[in-house]
C-alpha cells in the first residue's frame, strides 16, 4: 500500500502524488503517468506493482489543476469525463507536474525513469524529450508522440502499440519509427489501454510481455 503526498510544481502548483515505496532499499524512482481516468485503483495498482519490483513508484495527480482527487472508471461516459477535463489542462502544465514528480525522486538520490499510459503514454515521450535528467522512459500507447515526432530524447525510449487500437492507426508508429528508427518500438495484437484489467480492452498476454519488456527496460537503464 502506498500513500498520499504533494508535490510542488514549478509554478508553485501543489498536486497530490501515490507513492508507494519497495520492501527494501529502491533500486531507483519510477514515475507512473496515469490515463484520462486520474490516479486511480488501476494506477495505484501499477504503481505498487512498481514497487514490488523494488522501485519507489510516485504517480503525480496532473488532474489536480482541474480537480482534486479526480478519479472515474472506465463507463463510456468516464471516457467523455476524462477527455473533458483533459481538454481544460495544458500540456506544458501536465509536463510541469511530472517534472515535480522525477525531481521528488531525484531529490532522494535515485535515477529516475518515467512509464506512461494512454495520455501518459504521450506524457512519457515528452519527459524524455524535455525534462532534464530522466533516464529512461517507457510509453504505451501515446496518441501523441507521433505529433512530437520532431522532439529528440534526451534518454533511452521504449513505445508500446496496440494493433488493433483505433485511435493510434498505423501510420502514426510510422511517423514516429521514421522521426526515430533506433527507438524500439513493439506492436501488440491488441487494441488501445490493452494494459488495464479493469477494461474491456484488456489483453493479458500482451499486457504481460509488455510489462517483463519494461521492466528489463528499466533493469538495464535503471538498475
Amino acid at each position: 500500500m502506498g500513500k498520499s503526498i504533494t508535490l510542488t510544481a514549478e509554478d508553485s502548483h501543489r498536486l497530490a502524488g501515490y507513492r508507494a515505496e519497495p520492501a527494501s532499499k529502491p533500486r531507483a524512482g519510477v514515475v507512473v503517468i496515469q490515463e484520462i481516468f486520474g490516479v486511480n485503483q488501476h494506477i495505484r495498482k501499477v504503481t505498487d506493482g512498481f514497487a514490488a519490483e523494488g522501485y519507489l513508484a510516485l504517480a503525480p495527480a496532473i488532474f489536480d489543476r482541474v480537480q482534486r482527487d479526480f478519479e472515474i472508471g472506465y463507463a463510456p461516459s468516464d471516457v467523455e469525463t476524462g477527455r473533458a477535463t483533459r481538454g481544460k489542462i495544458q500540456l506544458d502544465d501536465m509536463v510541469a507536474d511530472v517534472r515535480s514528480a522525477v525531481k521528488a525522486l531525484q531529490a532522494d538520490g535515485l535515477k529516475v525513469g518515467v512509464v506512461g499510459y494512454c495520455l501518459g503514454g504521450t506524457l512519457a515521450w515528452l519527459s524524455a524529450t524535455r525534462i532534464d535528467g530522466v533516464a529512461a522512459a517507457v510509453c504505451y500507447y501515446g496518441g501523441g508522440i507521433a505529433a512530437s515526432a520532431s522532439e529528440r530524447p534526451r534518454c533511452p525510449v521504449l513505445i508500446h502499440w496496440g494493433e488493433t487500437d483505433a485511435s493510434i492507426p498505423p501510420d502514426h508508429w510510422e511517423t514516429v519509427k521514421k522521426a526515430h528508427p533506433t527507438v524500439p518500438a513493439h506492436v501488440y495484437p491488441a487494441g488501445h489501454g490493452f494494459n488495464c484489467d479493469e477494461r474491456g480492452s484488456y489483453h493479458a498476454e500482451s499486457a504481460t510481455l509488455a510489462r517483463q519488456r519494461t521492466l528489463d527496460f528499466f533493469r538495464q537503464h535503471l538498475g
